[in-house]
């Protein structure tokens, strides 16, 4: 019998801590980015699009090597309402990382501006032009965006529970390291 895997794989990890500094950059990106007039908008907006892309491919990637590779199992003292609402954040994480780019690319769509990626490389558009569907996309964008930050904030809390109170091993997981009991 095939022992339980302890960690999640090198390349989870390393798409995991990848994207959590994506993610964290292009919240507070966008945020900055909605708040000033300044030249700084451009710039954040030719960080923004381009990243949001990036995002999205690799939380692709991500969801191929979870489901190829799988994940260790959590503790098994863990209450079953907690294993759920684990189970359940995860999912609740993964929609939102690929809900936020392709609402987004959807949204500029919509409005009839380009995604660049970079150079004179754009993506082409994925909805029509609608200015009333870019204005409720815009608004879902945003929305969903502090959705994320929150969702990530409660992830991050369970992690250091995890790590600090807990120290079942389910931190350790992901950082590579070994668990104390």
């Amino acid at each position: 019998m095939k022992p339980a895997q302890t960690h999640f794989s090198p390349l989870a990890r390393l798409i995991h801590w990848t994207m959590a500094v994506a993610i964290l950059a292009m919240l507070f990106v966008g945020v900055g980015m909605v708040a000033t007039v300044s030249r700084a908008h451009n710039v954040l907006l030719a960080i923004h699009r381009p990243l949001g892309i990036a995002l999205l491919v690799l939380v692709i990637i991500r969801l191929f090597v979870r489901i190829r590779r799988g994940a260790p199992p959590l503790p098994g003292d863990m209450p079953a309402p907690q294993q759920f609402v684990a189970k359940l954040s995860h999912v609740v994480l993964y929609a939102l990382m690929a809900a936020m780019p392709l609402i987004g690319w959807s949204m500029l769509s919509a409005g009839g501006f380009p995604v660049t990626l970079f150079g004179a490389l754009h993506l082409p558009p994925i909805m029509p032009h609608d200015v009333r569907l870019y204005a409720l996309l815009r608004a879902l964008h945003t929305y969903l965006a502090f959705a994320l930050f929150a969702t990530v904030l409660m992830h991050l809390a369970a992690a250091l529970f995890h790590g600090l109170i807990r120290r079942d091993g389910v931190l350790a997981s992901m950082t590579g390291s070994a668990a104390r009991r």
